[in-house]
């Protein structure tokens, strides 16, 4: 594995551990220092750094202090973790944003061909972008949950930036997306002609106030999910002291919630944390925030159950529902009580297998109630497009 990109990790941090709790994470992970690579052999969470926002509209600073961030992660206590955890280093900016695009990309595609998990700190939210491409080898197409309160579609015709990004994973070659998921969008943020835009993709878009009023709703849509992007301006301004205020968004405890669920995925297999940069940890010590941020998704993927075969699975009660024409397919985990619902092969089926398609016990019980569950719909029209 080459990661020539990845610069080791500040000495003020490592001497920051000196002092440390000895059971405190810090002195319980990998980290990369100027002497040597820690050895990933046995790695299965890699946390590294981006010093990149080139691309940010708006932009406030350049701040990257990353290293509160990492103090403040490296002072928390870990849970009964068995997975082990490695830091990086950082990606310094390259020549050009190309040249940091294509070490992100590297990056990734190392790790997550070696069933490593990155977990990136940003920059701005368009090295999603970089993220996203680095998943173009692997044969079965991408889900992306977008954790923001814009859909971030843009001007696909323009120069891709921390607005367009979604955009361009939709219009530029190879089509690896097969489903987009934005939470916590909220409507007088994003123009009317990408919420129709959306819908017309058969995409999903779930408003802040859904999500708040029932944080469970996003469980199923997180299990599905290959690749989490969150933007820290999701989080309102009360909860992050995010130097770009959003009066609206996510309480810290929310985000926590909704990360956590994407840990205990088993199919996430990376997470970004962008625009880091906007947060006044200076003034207000706010690190801690993105710190339990990483602890809640590391818990969540402590708490994985490999529930992947299913159909071929003695843990699973098979459920068929008769309704109109269809007869749809529930599966119910023995073990975790979590749902899914079967997509079938169609002729022009893209993943060319039939697919489980995670959902709710409310979406079983509307399927009993004769109400064709909307993810279901939506991902079937996708296949048969």
């Amino acid at each position: 594995m080459n990661f020539d990109f990845l610069n080791p990790v500040e000495e003020e941090v490592l001497e920051f551990l000196h002092t440390s709790h000895p059971s405190c994470i810090g002195k319980n992970i990998l980290i990369h220092t100027s002497d040597s690579f820690p050895e990933l052999e046995h790695a299965k969470i890699a946390i590294f750094g981006v010093l990149e926002n080139r691309r940010e509209q708006n932009r406030i600073r350049d701040n990257f202090d990353f290293n509160s961030v990492r103090k403040a992660f490296y002072s928390l206590f870990p849970g009964n973790w068995e997975e082990n955890i490695a830091d990086l280093g950082d990606i310094y900016p390259g020549e050009s944003v190309e040249d940091t695009e294509y070490a992100i990309h590297e990056v990734v595609k190392q790790l997550i061909e070696k069933n490593i998990i990155p977990v990136i700190l940003g920059g701005s939210q368009d090295l999603t972008y970089a993220q996203y491409r680095a998943y173009d080898y692997r044969k079965n197409m991408v889900n992306v949950v977008n954790i923001d309160a814009k859909f971030d579609i843009g001007n696909t015709d323009s120069t891709i930036d921390d607005n367009s990004y979604i955009g361009k994973m939709i219009v530029n070659p190879p089509y690896n997306l097969f489903n987009y998921v934005n939470l916590g969008y909220q409507t007088y943020l994003n123009p009317p002609e990408e919420i129709d835009l959306i819908d017309k993709l058969f995409f999903e878009a779930y408003r802040l106030g859904s999500i708040t009023e029932d944080i469970s709703l996003a469980e199923p849509i997180l299990r599905d999910a290959d690749i989490v992007s969150l933007d820290i301006n999701a989080i309102s301004a009360e909860a992050s002291q995010n130097l770009k205020d959003q009066p609206n968004g996510f309480n810290g405890r929310e985000i926590c919630a909704l990360i956590r669920y994407a840990g205990i995925s088993d199919k996430v297999s990376s997470l970004g944390l962008y625009n880091l940069q906007n947060l006044n940890i200076d003034e207000n010590n706010n690190a801690l925030l993105p710190a339990e941020i990483i602890w809640y998704f590391i818990e969540g993927i402590n708490f994985r159950k490999n529930e992947k075969n299913i159909s071929s699975s003695n843990n699973f009660l098979k459920y068929s529902v008769p309704l109109d024409n269809e007869v749809l397919t529930f599966y119910k985990s023995i073990i975790s009580e979590r749902w899914w619902i079967e997509i079938p092969t169609y002729v022009n089926n893209k993943l060319k297998k039939p697919t489980f398609l995670p959902c709710s016990h409310k979406d079983y019980l509307e399927a009993c109630n004769q109400e064709i569950p909307d993810r279901w719909y939506k991902a079937r029209r996708k296949n048969e497009i």
